[in-house]
């Protein structure tokens, strides 16, 4: 039952940053069509109300701008997240710092590190999932599977007591709520800290096989991090490794189990699931825009940029970009093989995007193989992948068996 009361608090968050957005992609065509850059005057912004917001369409210059780290300037994630999750968050951080705190924590999210989890974390957790529903014949794979799967994998990798997992996963929501309910995200940041105050210690002690133990030992030119870095940094891990994942799988799932002809080809031929993950990631990236600042006055597809702008990639429109996908809106595991921005692009790319696709690829392969004849429950309440910012569908029916 906590589950189920976690996803409901939840969908609350979502309706209130999502709405029931089906279909941003119409609009944000149209958009991309009047101009690949273009200028609102909108005041309020966190660092400069004066200055106007730039939203950024087509795939070219969204890729531009993320690969421009000193044009365009991570530190405004600073001003709107800083309080919630830490003055010290890397995904606010500017070359060389940002370089630094990166290295410390990337050799732990490399393909190569993330291998020796599959068995003893990731298809452990995905198996005891599986378990609560196997023998049922039916199961809403949002509630069920997609929605504790990640947080339970990074709470593993932290080494955090199994028993925390639901306390956990409740703070994960009510930070992510910064945007919604401030002062909500912000108890659920300091009950983080103290959480991991004293877990953090005894890591110093005595360290573990752990994430934590490596960032309590980790240097910067000889000086170990400071624990408020090392909080924030786990702070991010919330969002970053529980948030997106969580939404990706649910997407891949929503796009096979949609199109019935490319779920049996991947059922069938295992090695497909990599191009399904990519697909599903372009198809529908589970994070449609970001955020950065000019640094300087600037020019972007023939549109002046004045120093200390808000400027929004908006990836999901990149992802959709005619002009490099064909027939953009459609999911086509057999299109012909393109890098997409849904992960991001440039020295920001996502840190855990090779654990999530591992956990995507476990995912599917065991939901296949203890899940015969998977397939989307006719009987289902119309579901969909919905969201303006974050987009995920907010149920998954299905039926398996006979």
């Amino acid at each position: 039952m906590q589950l189920f009361d976690d996803l409901e608090d939840f969908g609350s968050f979502d309706d209130a940053v999502s709405g029931d957005v089906r279909d941003p992609y119409a609009e944000l065509a149209r958009r991309r069509r009047e101009g690949p850059v273009q200028r609102l005057d909108i005041s309020g912004m966190p660092h400069e109300e004066s200055k106007p917001v730039f939203m950024v369409y087509r795939y070219e210059e969204v890729a531009e701008v993320l690969r421009d780290n000193k044009t365009f300037s991570s530190a405004i994630i600073v001003s709107f997240f800083g309080d919630a999750l830490g003055k010290h968050v890397m995904l606010g951080m500017d070359e060389p710092e940002h370089r630094r705190h990166r290295a410390l924590v990337s050799a732990a999210f490399s393909q190569k590190a993330l291998a020796r989890r599959e068995h003893e974390l990731v298809e452990q957790v995905a198996n005891q999932l599986i378990d609560r529903f196997a023998d049922r014949g039916r199961a809403d794979l949002v509630r069920e599977f997609t929605f504790p799967y990640p947080t339970q994998i990074i709470a593993g990798l932290l080494g955090l007591p199994r028993e925390d997992y639901p306390q956990f996963q409740r703070w994960s929501i009510s930070l992510l709520s910064i945007t919604v309910n401030r002062e909500r995200a912000l108890a659920a940041s300091k009950a983080l800290r103290e959480y991991f105050v004293p877990i953090l210690a005894a890591r110093r002690e005595q360290p573990c096989d752990d994430l934590i133990s490596g960032l309590a030992h980790a240097e910067i030119d000889g000086e170990k991090l400071a624990d408020e870095e090392i909080f924030s940094f786990l702070r991010l891990l919330l969002p970053a490794g529980v948030e997106t994942t969580y939404r990706s799988t649910g997407n891949l799932l929503f796009g096979l189990l949609s199109n019935p002809d490319q779920l049996d080809a991947v059922r069938s031929d295992r090695s497909l699931i990599p191009q399904a993950i990519e697909e599903a990631v372009r198809w529908e990236p589970p994070l449609l825009v970001i955020t950065r600042v000019a640094t300087r006055d600037t020019e972007l597809a023939g549109v002046t940029i004045p120093a200390g702008s808000t400027v929004m990639p908006m990836l999901g429109s990149a992802n959709r970009d005619g002009e490099r996908y064909p027939d953009p809106d459609r999911f086509d595991i057999f299109r012909p093989a393109r890098p997409h921005i849904g992960f991001g692009h440039g020295v920001h790319v996502c840190l855990g995007m090779h654990l999530a696709r591992l956990e995507m690829r476990v995912a599917l392969n065991l939901l296949f193989d203890r899940l015969p004849n998977l397939r989307l429950d006719p009987e289902g309440k119309d579901p969909h992948i919905r969201g303006q910012v974050f987009r995920s569908p907010t149920s998954l029916p299905v039926l398996f068996g006979a």
